[in-house]
């Protein structure tokens, strides 16, 4: 009697081996074939891996000996230390009513020693070195930096305003000593005020167009100004006359800087340049060409990199003073950058644009954080010793940020004076005076304010 159940199996394997061969044969030369049963997957897939990862299948021979000496210095460790009042006894840890009672207490180690005192017990962690099998032991994983909290700042408010232009105030200075500033307005016109009371010392008179850029130099009894008929006026306060121009610029001058410890002026303008100047000689050292369109702020240092500016394009650039090149070109901002800030001590800077206030470290430019939330056009930015950031928009709103953390402590407006349109609400230039502790604006309504922080105030959380 033929048996039925053997022939079918037969007739199955002969199925099964005829439609691999047709597969093979008919398949796609760059397709592999498919295996169906098991164990012929599992041979193929062992000799992928061994042909791929057989050079690395072991660790080096200098990671398995640092393996070794770790493992034998842990082998040292585990012995356990039960010290009694009456006298102390050293078990190994293999004992197995100590490993009981181990592991029934949590977050345990091997290494850990135990004090027994009137049959109490008390574990004191000892760190070890881990000890890698594999590896893994090769990879670092780096822990995610915690964000600072912020400081706590007094909020700020209106002290003083004080008007007398007769135009849109765009620059502000303010003297070393601390007891007088320097404000250029679009009337043509440089004042000189008390800033103690906010009275009008002197006017200088010369410029024949808006005055865009001032500094006072610390070191010198020179004021420097520069405005949209495209002069940079050197100003002697001893006579209250120029005694300096500078030209060179082919277009309006928006901005200067003076180099601390050089006899050295930077301007930038709208033809796209920052020229150095000899402050003596009137003699144009360089002129730093790269950007695209107009410059509108410049800063100097006396570390490297010794000049920073700021352009239209939407870059900023730091340069070599001493190769008259750029040093870094830095293309974060989406938007036109108008204003830096340098933090008086700390080594780092703030860059102003309608998409972000970024922060930054010297001396490479790494990008730091993002202020972010005040949506306007931002026209100057300032800073103070305290780590209290200012920021001045186009449509009038103040921010102050905290330094650090990047929070946002205090939104505010300003208030046109009577008279002016509601357009006219615009922050165009700051600056803190030398203590820090007043801030002064000019706006597009033609004043001057002066801002405090509230001396009433306290922090809530020390309380």
């Amino acid at each position: 009697m033929v048996n039925k159940s053997s022939d079918k199996k037969q007739l199955e394997d002969l199925i099964k081996t005829s439609i691999k061969r047709t597969r093979s044969l008919f398949k796609d030369e760059h397709e592999h074939p498919e295996l169906e049963d098991e164990e012929s997957q599992r041979v193929c897939l062992a000799s992928k891996i061994r042909d791929e990862y057989k050079d690395f299948y072991e660790l080096p021979k200098c990671v398995i000996q640092q393996q070794q000496q770790q493992q034998q210095q842990q082998k040292a460790k585990k012995q356990k230390v039960i010290v009694n009042d009456s006298n102390a006894v050293k078990i190994n840890i293999s004992d197995s009513s100590i490993q009981k009672t181990i592991e029934t207490i949590p977050n345990v180690n091997e290494s850990d020693t135990i004090q027994q005192n009137n049959n109490a017990l008390t574990i004191f962690h000892q760190e070890t070195t881990p000890v890698y099998k594999t590896a893994s032991s090769l990879i670092r994983i780096k822990k995610a930096k915690k964000a600072p909290k912020p400081e706590w700042h007094a909020p700020w408010k209106l002290m003083r305003v004080i008007s007398g232009h007769l135009g849109w105030v765009r620059s502000i200075a303010v003297d070393p000593s601390n007891e007088w500033f320097a404000t250029g307005a679009g009337d043509r016109i440089i004042k000189i005020w008390d800033l103690a009371s906010g009275t009008l010392k002197l006017s200088l008179t010369g410029h024949i167009s808006a005055v865009r850029g001032l500094c006072i130099s610390s070191r010198h009894p020179y004021l420097f100004s520069a405005g949209e008929d495209k002069q940079i006026k050197c100003w002697d306060l001893e006579q209250n006359k120029v005694i300096r121009h500078y030209h060179g610029h082919l277009s309006a001058v928006y901005s200067l800087a003076l180099h601390p410890t050089l006899d050295i002026l930077v301007s930038g303008g709208r033809d796209s340049t920052a020229r150095v100047w000899d402050m003596r000689t009137k003699t144009q050292i360089f002129a730093f060409t790269g950007h695209n369109s107009t410059v509108s702020d410049v800063k100097c240092q006396a570390a490297d990199p010794q000049v920073l500016t700021a352009s239209m394009d939407s870059t900023i650039r730091l340069w070599d003073l001493a190769a008259g090149k750029t040093m870094t070109t830095l293309t974060h901002h989406k938007k036109s950058v108008r204003s830096l800030a340098l933090h008086p001590v700390e080594f780092s800077f703030a860059s102003a644009s309608p998409d972000n206030i970024k922060k930054w470290y010297f001396p490479e430019g790494n990008f730091v954080q993002n202020f972010e939330g005040h949506n306007a056009i931002i026209n100057t930015l300032s800073v103070n010793h305290d780590n209290v950031l200012f920021s001045g928009g186009d449509n009038g709103s103040m921010y102050f940020w905290d330094w650090k953390s990047g929070y946002n402590f205090q939104k505010m407006e300003t208030t046109a004076q009577p008279g002016s349109l509601d357009s006219e609400a615009g922050i165009l230039c700051s600056t803190f005076d030398q203590t820090g502790t007043r801030l002064i604006t000019g706006e597009a309504d033609k004043t001057i304010k002066i801002w405090k922080e509230d001396e009433n105030a306290y922090n809530e959380q020390e309380n």
